[in-house]
């Protein structure tokens, strides 16, 4: 098969010029192109310009979670046999990893080659903030551009209200659109099906966020089976149950995920910082390059908590993400590890010295 006809079949899943080139060594040796919709059990599937075919991943299954086969992968894969084999995954664009559930320093990956994250959130239930931020962290780390989609718009009752909804989200998600769709009703969805278009996107969010209902809408038919959300939290069950990669009718990829209960950060500093842009820039005014935000004199981050300009939920929020990624890079950098201890003894010390001021017991 030609070049060209390759080029030609796999266009609509994201393949291009820059992909044909990477491969091209590969090509050389009679391997075919494809791009992963689906991975199970040590097999998955990939679109190629012969069609769908299953193929077994053993020969790419690294001790490195983060290097497994995953969907949304360009793979060089076995022309024939019974199995055939993938032989190479080629190098990531981006990837979308989060921290595993287990005790064990590891990270899974959700998604590669991913250009625009869609992170959806229900309007069906209280927004919560914080949840949003660390997906956007993920997303931001991963190398894609975040969108946040709040579903479910019909719900809110008023148009004031919903803006107020959406200007909350925007103040979280600074430099990331905002999106509201009612997949009920349609309202919103051009203005989504714009922006997926071009690229590959991967739709994460809880369950119960609307994720399949969206997906089909994207889709405009019903591919992905979807399940009512429980009237008291608004949660639902786990419809999509593997990641599964589509090809949209009006151009662009999309990705669906199960949902997710936990957005554990991997190695996420700065993608935190994308997500506090605003606490980033404050802090270059701090006194002291190192400034924890904390109690420390000279910082402008407190300054700014303690006028107002700066809310203090956000702060918080910033505080537990920044040290949640530093104790999960530390868990693999023995450096870093040293550094956290030390920096606990210091201010262990302080807190003591400064009960033993307030005692009158310094001598």
């Amino acid at each position: 098969m030609t070049s060209t006809s390759v080029l030609t079949a796999l266009a609509p899943y994201g393949w291009d010029e820059a992909w044909a080139d990477e491969f091209a060594p590969h090509g050389s040796q009679g391997l075919l192109p494809g791009r992963v919709i689906r991975v199970d059990r040590g097999q998955c599937d990939v679109v190629t310009a012969d069609g769908v075919l299953r193929a077994d991943t053993a020969f790419v299954t690294p001790h490195d979670p983060l290097r497994v086969v995953c969907t949304g992968d360009w793979v060089a894969l076995e022309p024939v046999g019974n199995p055939r084999y993938v032989r190479t995954c080629l190098p990531r664009r981006t990837a979308f990893v989060r921290s595993t559930s287990s005790k064990r320093s590891e990270g899974q990956i959700l998604a590669a080659n991913v250009d625009h994250a869609v992170i959806a959130v229900s309007l069906g239930v209280e927004l919560d903030l914080g949840r949003i931020e660390r997906f956007l962290a993920l997303a931001w780390e991963s190398g894609a551009q975040p969108v946040v989609v709040l579903t479910k718009a019909d719900l809110v009752p008023d148009a004031v209200g919903l803006s107020y909804l959406v200007q909350d989200v925007e103040t979280t998600a600074p430099g990331v659109p905002v999106l509201t769709v009612s997949a009920l009703d349609g309202d919103g969805l051009d203005v989504l099906v714009a922006l997926v278009s071009g690229g590959t996107s991967v739709l994460l969010g809880q369950s119960g966020a609307g994720k399949s209902t969206l997906a089909n809408a994207l889709l405009g038919e019903d591919v992905m089976d979807v399940q009512a959300t429980r009237d008291i939290d608004g949660k639902g069950r786990h419809t999509t149950t593997t990641r599964n990669l589509l090809a949209l009718p009006g151009g662009g990829v999309l990705i669906d995920t199960p949902g997710l209960r936990g957005v554990g950060l991997w190695d996420a500093g700065s993608g935190v910082g994308q997500v506090f842009a605003e606490i980033e820039e404050l802090a270059r005014a701090c006194r002291f390059h190192d400034c924890a935000h904390e109690s420390e004199p000279g910082c402008a981050v407190l300054a700014a908590a303690e006028t107002g300009q700066l809310p203090e939920r956000r702060l918080e929020s910033y505080r537990k993400l920044v040290r949640e990624n530093q104790w999960i890079v530390a868990k693999t950098d023995a450096r870093l590890r040293a550094e956290i201890r030390k920096d606990w003894k210091r201010k262990g010390a302080e807190g003591r010295a400064a009960m033993e001021a307030k005692r009158g017991r310094v001598r």
